[in-house]
């Protein structure tokens, strides 16, 4: 790892006669200048310092041109390169932006070296906003001149303006200067009226500059709710390890609804009394909107937030008041972990055993990993929470690398619920529905005590296929190997992959018959249409990505839920975590065994954590809950484990089958993707890389084969599998053996270290 101080110890640049025996080549040496482009590049490049100024610090925003273009870029710390210095052409400008902190740079190396990702790109994650770069542009205001105010305060004058000019002119007398559209505002006046004002000299317009918007900071002295006995020893761990200092990984551990928040809480709240910054990941940053509501009311303020789903101008603020430190709490979803904190004290990784922290595109990470990675190099502690933690983090924890504080009983009088499994072999259901009659009993007896329901699938849309019934012809994306999946409420057959979407039918594209079309299989939309038959006067609500645009709506749909405006909440796993519903009593699993399909090795522990965490949303204040989970395999561990409560027994298991396959995390995996637009280049690359594979042992190459989902987007993919022991250095072996091959073309090749999907 070169040294990111080493710029310190560089001989500065110097004059007169210490100069005159030195060559013009050794002066322009000392003004080499090392910048990293965020930009798919492995290394820094070469420029030159501006003339007549030393070479900027590392860590340094800079402007440099590139070919016709003009990039900004980060000075990086290293080697020279071999170019001459004749060549090199010099730094445009040095940026007025705080430095990037050298463990953040090193943070970007070491995870463009775990990913095998050019760094460049990695450092692209963490300037992602370009305007946040530029100098704000001054805003033009308004201000009273002399001769408006002159007029205003001349009796006469006064006279011959009318009531609407005589209010603008006062409000600037009184107040600051005003953007033109917020004058006529605080005048009550149409916009008219500024402009003729200003058309007349009574008011002129200047160039003001931009003010950083004000923040709220949140308020560590404000006292939370009083903590269970449980939670009080937990909480004073994780202070301890803040006021301690240091780097240090615990795993929060409780039952849901045990107050794992309120917890973890007063750890941030220590962070931010010692003065340091607090980055809160959250898996779905759409499902925060309780989370938010509950910080401000321990803290008194919104924290930052950083998600897809913020506006541009949002997104500059924010990225500006982290790097500036006047955001002192950010809660984002996993792209938050690579914002430029320059006092972070404390790392939080809420469910932290959720699939979504790993990024599948661009740059492939593990959130929770890389943010184990960036307080190792911070030196700072983290907190890993959730009811579900999963194998890995158990296996870390045996292993004494991650210490442990654990949370047994729900908050208050709350217990947990019971759980019942429903064997689908043994019940008879009408054709065209998909509830079990214990289920739909329960269902009766739940809204007959005015208490609330939860039905749970995770299938969104109306059927997972449609098919002709006259001939057999199955709907697929014309660009992926998938069905279309049917949304009955937008009339629409949509790709989940790609999200290709077409209107359905009035008949069948292949034999034409009319009124042929037919839906396989329940998605969310059906289940609503099957329970709003059985029971017409309940009131229920949909909760799917599909139709919740942003965090606004998903807050206010659980607001809703809050104030018992709805009876029934169906949805996908976005119901599973996070909310906190006191009247909901019942949870229904539809089919649990749906994601117990396919050749994923983290199948079954998925799916108990999805469904634990779905069935715990039930009876969390003082109405016992019930969970009746649907299944058509109850002898599966997974099943047994749920309807006992017996994780720890579940993931022994779980552990001790994948310690005998050598699988994560007792092995090492690693995913190679050939994708290609037709399907002969991709063979072509795929046998290639298949001639170069390693023969070494403890290495074990499986494949070319074509991918689950052999066509996405329109590219062919196929697929190799690397197996390897956890003493194998697993990213020298697929350097050595990339490098031996070269990829032409349109072929794209991508490397999975880790990988989650199998697709």
């Amino acid at each position: 790892m070169p040294d990111d101080h080493a710029s310190s110890a560089d001989p500065p640049i110097v004059c007169g006669s210490d100069a005159a025996g030195r060559s013009g080549k050794e002066l322009a040496a000392d003004r080499h200048v090392r910048v990293l482009l965020p930009l798919p590049l492995p290394t820094a490049l070469d420029y030159l310092a501006p003339d007549g100024g030393a070479p900027p610090e590392p860590g340094s925003f800079v402007r440099v041109p590139l070919g016709v273009r003009s990039l900004v870029g980060v000075v990086w710390s290293g080697a020279d390169g071999e170019l001459p210095v004749e060549r090199l052409k010099p730094v445009v400008e040095a940026l007025p932006i705080p430095r990037l902190r050298p463990e953040l740079r090193r943070f970007v190396e070491r995870v463009a070296a775990y990913t095998m990702a050019p760094t460049g790109s990695v450092l692209r994650m963490t300037m992602s906003v370009g305007d946040a770069l530029q100098p704000p542009r001054p805003r033009r205001v308004c201000a009273a001149s002399a001769a408006g105010l002159a007029a205003l305060s001349s009796t006469a004058s006064a006279k011959r303006l009318t009531q609407a000019r005589q209010r603008v002119l006062e409000a600037l007398r009184d107040g600051p200067p005003l953007g033109a559209a917020d004058l006529a505002r605080a005048a009550n006046c149409g916009p008219g009226v500024v402009r003729e004002l200003v058309a007349r000299g009574l008011v002129e317009e200047r160039l003001a500059p931009v003010e950083p918007p004000a923040l709220s900071p949140p308020d560590w002295r404000l006292s939370g709710p009083p903590l269970s006995p449980d939670q009080s020893i937990a909480a004073r761990r994780l202070v301890d390890n803040v006021t301690a200092g240091g780097f240090k990984v615990t795993v929060l551990d409780g039952v849901t609804g045990s107050g794992k928040t309120e917890t973890y809480f007063a750890a941030l709240a220590a962070a931010l009394a010692a003065g340091r910054q607090v980055l809160v990941l959250l898996p779905e940053i759409a499902l925060g909107a309780q989370w938010l509501e509950r910080f401000r009311e321990r803290f008194g303020a919104l924290p930052a937030q950083w998600h897809s789903d913020i506006g541009g101008a949002e997104r500059r603020d924010t990225w500006r008041a982290v790097i500036t430190g006047r955001a002192r709490v950010v809660v984002g979803a996993r792209s938050a972990l690579f914002l430029p904190f320059p006092e972070l004290g404390l790392i939080i990784v809420d469910e932290e055993h959720d699939p979504s922290y790993k990024q599948e595109d661009g740059v492939i990470y593990q959130a929770r990993d890389m943010a184990v990675l960036r307080a190792s190099l911070e030196e700072i502690p983290i907190v890993l929470v959730s009811a579900t933690p999963s194998l890995e983090t158990v296996v870390n924890v045996a292993r004494g690398r991650y210490g442990r504080v654990t949370l047994l009983r729900r908050h208050a009088a709350a217990e947990l619920p019971l759980v019942r499994l429903v064997d689908m072999r043994r019940e008879r259901i009408e054709a065209g529905r998909f509830l079990a009659p214990p289920l739909v009993a329960e269902l009766a007896a739940t809204f007959e005590a005015r208490e609330q329901a939860l039905l749970f699938l995770n299938r969104r849309g109306y059927a997972p296929l449609t098919l002709c019934r006259a001939c057999g012809h199955r709907f697929q994306c014309p660009s992926c190997t998938a069905w279309l999946v049917e949304h009955r409420f937008t009339g629409r057959l949509l790709c989940h992959h790609c999200g290709h979407a077409e209107a359905v039918p009035a008949c069948c594209p292949e034999c034409l018959a009319a009124g042929a079309l037919v839906p396989c299989g329940p998605g969310v939309e059906r289940l609503l249409e099957e329970v709003t038959a059985r029971f017409p006067a309940v009131r229920a609500a949909l909760m799917v990505s599909d139709l919740l645009p942003g965090p606004r709506a998903a807050a206010e749909l659980a607001q809703a839920m809050t104030e018992r405006r709805y009876d029934l909440l169906i949805g996908t796993q976005i119901v599973a975590k996070g909310h906190h519903f006191p009247m909901l009593t019942l949870v229904g699993v539809v089919d649990a065994d749906l994601g117990l399909t396919g050749g994923d090795l983290r199948a079954a522990e998925r799916t108990y954590q999805l469904l634990h965490q779905v069935g715990g949303r039930a009876g969390r204040a003082e109405h016992k809950g019930r969970v009746l989970i649907q299944t058509w395999m109850p002898d599966q561990p997974v099943m047994k484990a749920l309807a006992l409560g017996d994780r720890d027994r579940f993931l022994e298991a779980e552990a001790a089958a994948r310690r005998s396959a050598g699988l994560p995390p007792f092995g090492r995996l690693a995913a190679l993707i050939v994708s290609a637009g037709d399907a002969d280049s991709a063979d072509f690359a795929a046998r290639a890389l298949a001639r170069s594979a390693p023969q070494l042992p403890g290495i074990t190459v499986l494949g070319p084969a074509p991918a689950p989902l052999a066509v996405l987007r329109g590219r062919h993919r196929r697929r190799f599998l690397v197996k390897a022991g956890r003493e194998v250095n697993l990213q020298a072996v697929l350097r050595s053996w990339l490098s031996r091959v070269r990829v032409q073309g349109s072929v794209r090749l991508q490397v999975d270290i880790d990988p989650y999907s199998f697709l």
